[in-house]
């Protein structure tokens, strides 16, 4: 059976829900799954949770979905540069889990690899480790973290080729593969599809044994912060 669909709302269909925990890739604005949030935003699905690093801006990224309430609880690492975000989580509509970068990338391959749970040092003696089990190792305190075991996955790759073979270009691969690894089900949207055999296998980042269904799609390269020098 073809991975390839046609659209991101074809992709989606009988796979969105409500009520789902969706892990969903990218920093920032780089590497965002951009047309599939917009047609989980175009179907209605509520109740969501996001595993992501962060909710993107108000009108770009999860920040969209945020706007007609569709997500019931963020599971992030930084929420900076949302003002709807941070409007909604000080008046209580919306859940906030917090996790360390590196400790909500590891959740997600960890989940990827079938590991339920690991120690880590991050965190110790802080917000982060209340509520959770704590093991000392050679004198030195960790807490456990779980793996994150996702319904959905969505990310976004630079070229893939028809089995879901997929490389992402420079900052770009950031959560995505991790991201990808951890969902029941993964949908991929790329710039370019090509045929089997034409992608190098020392260049793949992810396999397609991740991948089950592939969207291609024009793609907006926004920047998140324009910094430039004053003109002479």
């Amino acid at each position: 059976m073809s991975k390839v669909y046609a659209s991101a709302a074809e992709a989606l269909d009988g796979i969105l829900k409500d009520g789902m925990l969706i892990a969903a890739g990218g920093f920032g604005l780089c590497g965002i799954p951009e047309l599939l949030l917009q047609a989980i935003k175009e179907d209605g699905a509520k109740d969501l949770t996001f595993a992501s690093n962060n909710a993107g801006v108000d009108d770009f990224g999860i920040g969209i979905l945020l706007q007609t309430k569709q997500v019931k609880k963020m599971i992030s690492s930084y929420v900076g540069e949302n003002a709807e975000f941070m409007r909604q989580y000080l008046s209580g509509e919306l859940e906030l889990e917090f996790n360390p970068q590196g400790t909500l990338a590891e959740r997600m391959r960890a989940g990827g690899a079938g590991i339920p749970g690991f120690y880590t040092k991050t965190g110790v003696g802080t917000v982060i480790a209340e509520g959770k089990e704590h093991k000392d190792f050679n004198g030195e305190t960790y807490i456990m973290e779980e793996g994150l075991f996702a319904d959905l996955s969505i990310v976004k790759a630079w070229k893939a080729d028809t089995t879901g073979n997929a490389i992402f270009r420079k900052t770009a691969r950031n959560f995505n593969p991790p991201a990808a690894m951890c969902g029941k089900v993964c949908i991929m949207e790329v710039e370019e599809i090509v045929q089997p055999g034409e992608l190098d296998p020392d260049h793949i980042h992810l396999p397609g044994i991740y991948v089950h269904r592939l969207i291609q799609g024009e793609h907006e390269k926004r920047i998140e912060q324009r910094t430039t020098r004053p003109a002479a």
